[in-house]
């Protein structure tokens, strides 16, 4: 699409569902990222009632008059009472369950729950309690605070300051319940020519986050402008620094430069393997 087709208005994208509907803005989101264009984006979530889905159905069909152009609908209503409503709005509607689970039920041989919310049965599984524990171990052992129970960690994330190791940290557990420690490379970790001590006995759980000095200063400017800390000379000597710790120790290490989360922590995924992902 050259810039004369593209739109100059953004177009207004609706997630509807039963439950909190992030199913439906995570699969969403990943569609629309393909299209360069602006999109305004709406979740409509806990549509679990005829009453609430005919309220959606009003609110996208005066987007629809507003914005003088069709709404996208992503949609992961399980009710076939409830989903009707959505479809009779006036909006180009992607129905995730009808996409899914029929050729599912049709492959599998049996039929679907059809559970509303079934996502919210998590609270009492196994599966979500783990998630919470690495949660608390990832914020307690957020940036070397804690050497406590370290032979539990799944990874051991280390960097300087500021490539990225906390959000990742807490992706890892939120969303894989993997128990994800970080420690930062600091100027004295560099005159020493090691890593922190408390980490040689966890060294094949060590991955590495780097990053370029010139995106680094632009990070660090926005929290500590004009500080040495933020200065490009004092940035290009971290990296470089912490490249050769890593290096040196054999450490796995990628750059957060130009990455996600979801692609970093994929990676780390991919390199230690953790058996978690069981439903």
């Amino acid at each position: 699409m050259t810039s004369e087709q593209r739109p100059t208005s953004a177009r207004t994208v609706f997630f509807v569902s039963d439950g909190t509907g992030i199913t439906a803005e995570t699969f969403g989101h990943s569609v629309l990222t393909q299209f360069e264009m602006r999109f305004r984006q709406i979740r409509l979530p806990f549509i679990d009632t005829v009453d609430k889905a005919r309220a959606a159905a009003r609110k996208i069909n005066e987007a629809a008059i507003a914005d003088g152009q069709r709404p996208i609908i992503f949609s992961t209503l399980v009710q076939a009472e409830l989903s009707s409503v959505i479809r009779q709005c006036s909006g180009l509607h992607m129905d995730l369950f009808q996409s899914f689970v029929a050729p599912l039920e049709e492959e599998l041989g049996m039929k679907s729950t059809h559970t509303i919310g079934r996502s919210h049965n998590i609270v009492d599984s196994e599966e979500y309690r783990n998630r919470i524990e690495a949660i608390n171990f990832s914020l307690a052992h957020d940036d070397g605070q804690s050497h406590k129970n370290l032979a539990d960690a799944d990874v051991i994330l280390v960097g300087v300051s500021r490539s990225g190791k906390t959000p990742t940290s807490l992706y890892l557990a939120m969303q894989y319940g993997i128990k994800a420690a970080n420690y930062p490379l600091i100027p004295d970790d560099f005159e020493r020519g090691k890593l922190p001590s408390a980490l040689y006995a966890y060294k094949p759980k060590i991955f590495g986050l780097t990053i370029t000095p010139e995106r680094l200063t632009e990070i660090r400017n926005e929290r500590r402008a004009g500080s040495k800390y933020a200065s490009m000379e004092n940035c290009r000597y971290e990296v470089n620094e912490a490249e050769k710790m890593m290096k040196r120790e054999g450490i796995r290490w990628l750059s957060s430069t130009t990455k996600s989360i979801e692609e970093i922590s994929t990676t780390i995924l991919q390199e230690i393997k953790p058996n978690r992902r069981e439903y």
